[in-house]
């Protein structure tokens, strides 16, 4: 130890002694070493988010939560946290890929998942992120973000005891589970907020609790509203505390007051106990609304991506094996800070959602112009060597469309105007479209309205099954496997979310449920059809397209060593304007180059764009028609092109197409 402090040293010896003999000398000797060189970061962190409070007192106290969670964690874990410790990297792998899908609608309970783990391991997925597994509020929940118990295991799908063995039984197939922490909220019926509400002072200041409604007006003036059809404004007024709670998404969504040490401390704590149940990614939900800053819209403080970097030193220091995912669904402008890249350069997050990659997709596919996409994603090239994206076509929320307004601009695009026009043409209300998407907290004031729907449904699969037009069908299919192929080629973690592999439609069911019947997110989280793994294996049949063209895609990915994260994505300008071209560059594994022709007809580019991504003997692997004529590159319509180097070892061309 080189950490004098005295509360450090004290903390050693207690430590020590609560460790007793499950914990050898070489585990220790390595903890200590972990905390003496993270120490002075987290020290400098704490004195910036804390700078009116003794920091040196709020570091004892992080310390003392880290070294019992420390002590709390099963030697499975432990074993698990040497070998990833020996490869950092180890979430950057080309053979990573994800999956989400709601506990429950997958597989029942949390036994019911591991029963359909199988089915995971038909598509190579090593990261399986479960929503709505920590225990919410009865009735309206937010989809499950409206948590009143941390440390509990939502009732109907079992106990802690049963993520333990999920977990385990994860782990056992080389998958890392990811859980979602609620880090700006607790539901209105949390303990702390019953505590509150019941005349505790020291709960009360958990919350963001305003006596006065001038300083609740001054804020308002500056925040937008996130749900504003069914949850207008930013504050509720509650009759015990006799004052207004801040509460972005929701009136019974409190928000937490992390100008307050005491809430950092608790939901350390809550980190480390998810940790020590098996849980080794930590996506942290909302973390862009952490901080409030008045005369701001109070996301993407410069606090907020404080905090993130204290959670990710300390938890570090226990757990070294858990990632830290930032769920920060803002601007490109805003994005990569979550990942570290920022005036400090310090480790944030680990990974994050590349939802401007999703945006773009949607925008290209429904504009055959690919000219915003590459403006968009050449401001987000360089990332830190040591994080990774999640790629993903769609997720569990709607489609919010982050259009950066300077960037429209430069592609002669008005930005509110293109972001009308995406609303409209994926509710289906352009001449010309053939999605089946609906409106979410609509917004004409701020040219704000979101988008639900399947991917069936907004690719236009199921407006052409319904019509039983097979040229549609074809061409709804492909751009599937067109946005399948993007966010697999793209590096980072792809991520599908449940259903997507069997082209599943929307589910209007939930039209019928008093609780849901006002959130059309829940049209895109249907519940699982387990038949569709037979019509799958039917010949001729959508499912069976969709699902094992996405094989391929994945198959072909891991046979790559250039989609590891941690190197760099550049994207080349071409003509015509559908193309969307992209050259990854791996220090150590290679260099990958992939275009996309989102128009409804063949396109042809240069034949020497081969030669500007440095390939030396390029091979197209893909599969999905792209060939070379005389001095031009064709490529299909609506498809995919992938090509590698010869040269690079374990890259096989694979037969037949992927589209």
């Amino acid at each position: 130890m080189t950490v004098a402090d005295d509360h450090t040293v004290a903390a050693q010896a207690a430590t020590d002694a609560a460790l007793g003999s499950a914990f050898d000398a070489d585990e220790r000797r390595r903890f200590w070493l972990r905390v003496d060189h993270v120490m002075p970061l987290a020290r400098d962190l704490l004195a910036a988010l804390y700078p009116h409070v003794e920091h040196t007192d709020v570091l004892r106290d992080a310390l003392e939560v880290v070294t019992a969670g420390f002590a709390q964690r099963p030697a499975r874990l432990r074993a698990l946290d040497a070998a990833r410790e020996m490869e950092p990297h180890w979430f950057q792998r080309n053979t990573q890929i994800g999956y989400t899908a709601y506990a429950d609608r997958f597989g029942g309970t949390l036994a019911g998942v591991g029963e359909h783990l199988h089915h995971l391991e038909t598509l190579d997925v090593t990261y399986l992120h479960l929503m709505h597994v920590l225990r919410a509020r009865e009735g309206d929940n937010d989809g499950g973000f409206a948590v009143i118990g941390y440390g509990e295991v939502e009732p109907a799908l079992g106990t802690r005891h049963d993520l333990v063995a999920l977990a385990d039984e994860l782990h056992g197939r080389g998958i890392a589970l990811c859980l979602d922490l609620v880090m700006n909220h607790t539901a209105r019926e949390h303990p702390w907020a019953q505590a509150a509400r019941d005349g505790s002072a020291r709960h009360r200041a958990y919350y963001l609790v305003l006596a006065d409604r001038a300083e609740v007006d001054a804020y308002e003036r500056f925040l937008p509203e996130v749900f504003p059809q069914i949850a207008p404004g930013n504050f509720t007024y509650d009759d015990a505390l006799h004052a207004w709670v801040w509460t972005t998404f929701n009136s019974y969504q409190w928000d937490l007051d992390y100008r307050n040490p005491a809430v950092f401390l608790e939901i350390l704590k809550v980190m480390l106990d998810l940790a020590n149940l098996g849980v080794d990614v930590v996506r942290l939900d909302a973390v862009a609304f952490t901080w409030k800053r008045l005369g701001t819209n109070c996301q993407n403080q410069p606090e907020a991506h404080l905090l993130a970097q204290a959670f990710r030193a300390l938890v570090g220091m226990a757990a070294p094996g858990v990632l830290l995912q930032a769920e920060a669904i803002v601007g490109p402008a805003d994005l990569l800070g979550y990942l570290g890249v920022h005036h400090t350069q310090r480790a944030e997050c680990q990974l994050a959602y590349h939802n401007q990659l999703m945006v773009n997709i949607w925008d290209a596919l429904a504009t055959g112009d690919a000219r915003l996409a590459s403006a968009s994603l050449e401001s987000l090239t360089l990332t830190p060597a040591d994080t990774s994206w999640i790629t993903y076509l769609r997720c569990h929320d709607d489609i919010g469309w982050a259009i950066d307004d300077r960037l429209a601009a430069a592609a002669n695009v008005s930005g509110p105007a293109h972001r009308r026009h995406l609303a409209a043409f994926y509710r289906g209300d352009v001449l010309g479209s053939y999605a089946e998407g609906a409106a979410f907290s609509s917004n004409p004031a701020a040219d704000d309205e979101r988008t639900c729907g399947s991917a069936a449904a907004l690719c236009g699969i199921t407006r052409a099954r319904a019509a039983g037009d097979q040229v549609a069908l074809e061409r709804a299919v492909r751009r599937l496997l067109l946005g399948f192929a993007i966010i697999c080629g793209f590096g980072g973690i792809p991520l599908i979310y449940m259903g997507d592999e069997f082209a599943l439609g929307n589910d209007h069911s939930y039209l019928t449920d008093p609780v849901l019947g006002d959130d059309s997110r829940w049209m895109h989280r249907p519940f699982m059809d387990w038949s569709a793994v037979d019509r799958a294996a039917e010949n001729g049949t959508v499912e069976q397209r969709v699902f094992q063209g996405l094989q391929r895609i994945i198959g072909l990915r891991r046979a790559v060593p250039a989609m590891s994260a941690g190197g760099e994505i550049w994207i080349q300008r071409l003509q015509p304007v559908s193309v969307l071209a992209w050259v990854r560059r791996h220090p150590r594994h290679g260099r990958f180059y992939g275009l996309a022709n989102f128009a409804e007809e063949p396109v042809s580019v240069p034949a020497d764009v081969l030669d500007w991504a440095g390939l030396v003997r390029p091979v197209e692997i893909l599969g999905g028609g792209a060939v070379v004529r005389a001095d031009r590159l064709e490529l299909p319509p609506v498809a995919a092109a992938w090509f590698v180097d010869e040269l690079d070892k374990g890259v096989q061309p694979r037969q037949g197409g992927a589209q």
